[in-house]
């Protein structure tokens, strides 16, 4: 089965963010780097893309027909997305137990995984 692991950032440090990356010491910059490379490496996992700040994102809707948009994310930033991946694996609980090696889910965000459908 497909899973995709959504990577829910929270306030976690990221190279994007230079004040907040320096908050972690070098051996830790390293790790994540090092985590990331290894489950990019991992079989069935197929990388997703970073996506940019939640501030960038257009939310659409249609009401009676008519396209709505509102700038910025539905979700408080705080819960915002940012970044995926698939992995395909045997079960959930091999699927948990790569979502728990992403760096985010040990510095302050979370890892949602939802099983992809399959017509």
């Amino acid at each position: 089965m497909k899973y995709m692991l959504l990577i829910h950032q929270a306030d976690v440090p990221t190279p994007r963010d230079p004040e907040a990356w320096a908050k972690l010491s070098e051996d830790e910059q390293n790790a994540v780097y090092r985590d990331y490379q290894a489950i990019n490496e991992t079989p069935g996992v197929t990388a997703g893309l970073q996506l940019q700040d939640p501030e960038t994102a257009t939310t659409v809707r249609v009401e009676n027909g008519e396209t709505l948009t509102t700038d910025g994310p539905f979700v408080a930033v705080k819960e915002a997305i940012g970044g995926y991946l698939i992995f395909e694996a045997d079960d959930l609980d091999a699927a948990i137990e790569l979502a728990a090696r992403i760096p985010a889910a040990r510095l302050g965000g979370a890892i949602e995984v939802r099983p992809i459908a399959e017509w």
